[in-house]
C-alpha cells in the first residue's frame, strides 16, 4: 500500500480499495483480526470506508489470550467498538501453555492463527504494517532463518483449499502514518501494557535496537521491509522450481534420490525441503536437513535409513525416500467387518468397495465370518490359481512394500482362511467370477 512517508488525505482507503479489489470478490466475507490496539482499530475504521465500494461484508474476530489482567476489558472494548459500527463481531478464549518450548509470544500468536485461519469466512486480514515487518526481518536474521524466514510476512498468503486466504494490506504504511491517521479520525484503541516488556525480543528490538539504527539510518524500516519483498520473490522462485523438480522425480508421494542425487546441493536440498513441506507442517531446522540429505545420499545401500521427525520419520527403501506421518501398528488386530465402507484402524484405513467380476466372491463369503487381523508371520497365500502357495513375506518383498509396512498390513480372514491381502490380491479359490459382483479391499496407510 502506501509508502512512510506522510499521508495524503483520503490515499490509505485509496490504497487499500485498490488492494482489496485485487484480492477479494463482490459478496465474500472478510474477517479482521481485531485486538483493539492502534493498528486494528485503524484498519477496522478503513474496512468500514471501503465496504461498501469493493463489496465485501465485514466481519470481526477478537482472540482472548488470557494472559493479561485486562484481557476482559479489551474484549469488551471491541465488542463495543464492532456494535456501535453495526459489524458482526465474535470473541474466541483460548488456552496458551507456557511451557511449550516456543515461547510465550510464539505460543500465543499460534493459537491466534488456529482460531482465525478455521474460520468459515473468505480472507482474514491483519493489521501487521511496515514496523512489524522491519522487526521480523531482524528476528529472523538473529535466527538464522532461510530465504523463507527473511521473506517475513506476505502481503498476501498462498490459497489453500478449505482455509480463508490470509491479508496483511498494510505492510507499507510505518506505525507513524498509522498513528496520524487514527488521531485525525478521532479514532479510540486500548494500549496493551506487554508491548513495553522488554523481556520479549520483538520489544527490545523495538525500543532499542531499531531507534539506535535508525540514528545511523533513517531509512532502515523501509529497507529491512523492502529486503524482505525482495527476499519473498526469490522464495517463490524457489518453490516454483522446487515444484518442477518434484514433477520429475517424486510419484505418490515417494523422492526418487538417483535424481536428488544428480542435482547440486542447493538444489537438492530445495527440493527435499518441498517435499517434507508436503507430508508434515513441522519442517526440520537447517542443520536437520542437512543430516537427511546426507544421510538418504551416502548411506550404504543396504543401510536402514529411520530419520525420527517431529510428526513422522523419512525412510530409504529401494532408491526412494519414503515419509511414514506416525509409527501406528495393527499389533493384536482383530475385528469383525459388518459391511462398513471403511474401517478406520491404527496406521491407515482399509476402504471396502464392490465391483463386478473382480475382487472377493460375495457368495463365498457366506462361508465364514469375516474378520481382519493383523499379520503374525509365517502366512501362506494364493493369489493366482497358476502358481503354487507361497509365503506371504516373499508376495510384499516382490510388490516392492517396505520392511516397515508390512507388518502394519491389516489382512481379510474369512473365520481361519486368510482370503485377501490389500495390494497382493484375493487367494485363488475365493475370486469373484465374471459375472458376479466382487468386494475390493484397499489399504491406505497413514
Amino acid at each position: 500500500m502506501a509508502s512512510s512517508k506522510k499521508l495524503q488525505d483520503g490515499e490509505l482507503p485509496t490504497n487499500l480499495e485498490v488492494f482489496l479489489k485485487k484480492t477479494v470478490r463482490p459478496g465474500q466475507i472478510v474477517l479482521l483480526g481485531f485486538s483493539g490496539g492502534l493498528d486494528s482499530c485503524v484498519l477496522f475504521d478503513l474496512l468500514q470506508r471501503v465496504q461498501t465500494t469493493v463489496g465485501f461484508r465485514l466481519q470481526a474476530l477478537h482472540v482472548n489470550h488470557g494472559i493479561s489482567p485486562n484481557a476482559a476489558e479489551w474484549e469488551r472494548f471491541c465488542a463495543e467498538i464492532c456494535a456501535e459500527a453495526d459489524v458482526q463481531f465474535q470473541a474466541a478464549r483460548v488456552s496458551v501453555p507456557r511451557d511449550s518450548g516456543q515461547g510465550l509470544e510464539a505460543a500465543a500468536r499460534e493459537a491466534r492463527y488456529a482460531v482465525l485461519l478455521t474460520q468459515p469466512v473468505d480472507a482474514v486480514v491483519l493489521a501487521h504494517h511496515q514496523d512489524d515487518q522491519a522487526e521480523t526481518v531482524l528476528l529472523q536474521l538473529l535466527r538464522g532463518a532461510g530465504t523463507k524466514g527473511l521473506a517475513a510476512m506476505p502481503a498476501m498468503s498462498e490459497r489453500a483449499e478449505g482455509r480463508p486466504i490470509l491479508l496483511r494490506p498494510l505492510l507499507g504504511v510505518s506505525r507513524g502514518a498509522l498513528e496520524g491517521y487514527a488521531r485525525s479520525r478521532n479514532l479510540r484503541w486500548i494500549e496493551d501494557e506487554s508491548n513495553l516488556d522488554l523481556a520479549y525480543d520483538r520489544n527490545f528490538l523495538r525500543h532499542h535496537i531499531l531507534p539506535e539504527l535508525e540514528k545511523r539510518f533513517p531509512a532502515c524500516r523501509v529497507t529491512l521491509a523492502r529486503s524482505a519483498a525482495h527476499l519473498g520473490e526469490s522464495a517463490i522462485l524457489m518453490d516454483e522450481v522446487a515444484r518442477e523438480d518434484a514433477a520429475h522425480l517424486v510419484r505418490e508421494g515417494r523422492l526418487d534420490l538417483s535424481g536428488l542425487r544428480a542435482f547440486s546441493m542447493p538444489r537438492a536440498k530445495n527440493l527435499l525441503r518441498f517435499w517434507l513441506a508436503g507430508h508434515s507442517p513441522s519442517l526440520p531446522s537447517t542443520r536437520r536437513l542437512e543430516e537427511i540429505y546426507q544421510q538418504l545420499i551416502n548411506a550404504r545401500p543396504d543401510a536402514q535409513i529411520r530419520i525420527r521427525l517431529a510428526d513422522g520419520q523419512v525412510r530409504r527403501y529401494r532408491g526412494e525416500a519414503w515419509f511414514e506421518p506416525q509409527e501406528n501398528g495393527t499389533a493384536m488386530l482383530e475385528i469383525t467387518w459388518r459391511g462398513e465402507e471403511t474401517l478406520h484402524l491404527p496406521g491407515g484405513c482399509l476402504t471396502f468397495s464392490r465391483q463386478m467380476g473382480q475382487g472377493l466372491s460375495l457368495a463365498r463369503m457366506a462361508s465364514g465370518r469375516p474378520i481382519v487381523r493383523s499379520r503374525n508371520g509365517g502366512e501362506r497365500f494364493r493369489p493366482d490359481c497358476r502358481r503354487p502357495t507361497r509365503s506371504l513375506k516373499h508376495l510384499l518383498q516382490e510388490a516392492g512394500l517396505p520392511p516397515w509396512q508390512r507388518q502394519n498390513l491389516p489382512l481379510l480372514y474369512l473365520e481361519e482362511i486368510l482370503v485377501v491381502v490389500p495390494g497382493i490380491g484375493v487367494a485363488c479359490d475365493f475370486q469373484a467370477a465374471g459375472d458376479e459382483i466382487g468386494l475390493i479391499v484397499t489399504w491406505q496407510p497413514g
